[in-house]
């Protein structure tokens, strides 16, 4: 024994004792257990709820190739609605060119800006009825952009001159709405043809003193309160 000791022999060291390849034994297998049980837990979870991972895959993948197919549709026939309506200007003013407008469908903004031709082309040819139809058809389009419903809005309630509908111009008159000096302007034509002049000078006075008002209108305002013979100071 004292030769042992005299060589470095410990006892434990050797067999099991800290850090002895006992220990590094026991270690290894205690992580391969481990490593098991962690197995098993994940395959049991899969085996339990991979049926709806793998749903939900495909439901992912199915949705974005649903919404490309959409996409691509949708640009395929903006294309298309955009090439009949180039194909219908280029045709001479007249029944031709209305009847290729007709065919454009109230779609997209191409349909919307050939509903709007249309009723112009209408109008200039004497069909007041029609383009004021197509044009209330465009303003009750809950897919139009309201940009473009107001816009029809407004020119069919100028084409109906004195029958206009003042509380459609009146909701077009409010304050920010892009249409709103027009629509004014068309308010102050309804006081006229009502025969309350005064009315009529004070509204145009107020449009044309809103820093919105165009050049075009501007002069147009002018030109209709000199008519109505309204004083050079109110003018200013």
């Amino acid at each position: 024994m004292a030769a042992l000791a005299g060589a470095g022999y410990t006892g434990g060291a050797g067999l099991g004792g800290a850090g002895g390849p006992m220990t590094n034994a026991n270690d290894s297998f205690i992580d391969e257990v481990t490593e098991e049980v962690r197995r098993d837990r994940l395959y049991g979870w899969l085996r339990r709820w991979g049926w709806a991972i793998a749903l939900a895959i495909v439901l992912v993948v199915g949705f974005a190739g649903w919404t490309e197919w959409r996409q691509a549709q949708e640009r395929q026939l903006a294309q298309l609605r955009g090439e009949v309506l180039l194909t219908a200007l280029e045709l001479p003013a007249g029944p031709d060119r209305v009847a290729a407008l007709a065919e454009v469908p109230l779609a997209g903004d191409e349909g919307v800006v050939a509903a709007l031709l249309l009723a112009g082309e209408q109008a200039a040819d004497g069909d007041a009825a029609s383009a004021i139809a197509g044009l209330d058809a465009v303003a009750a389009d809950g897919a139009v952009r309201p940009l473009y419903r107001d816009l029809a809005s407004l020119k069919a309630q100028m084409l109906r001159g004195a029958e206009a509908d003042r509380a459609a111009l009146e909701a077009l008159a409010q304050p920010g709405a892009p249409f709103g000096l027009l629509a004014q302007e068309q308010l102050a034509m309804l006081d006229l043809g009502a025969g309350d002049r005064d009315a009529a000078v004070a509204r145009l006075q107020a449009i044309r003193a809103d820093a919105g008002v165009t050049p075009n209108q501007e002069a147009r305002l002018r030109a209709l309160l000199s008519a109505l013979g309204a004083p050079p100071a109110a003018e200013g």
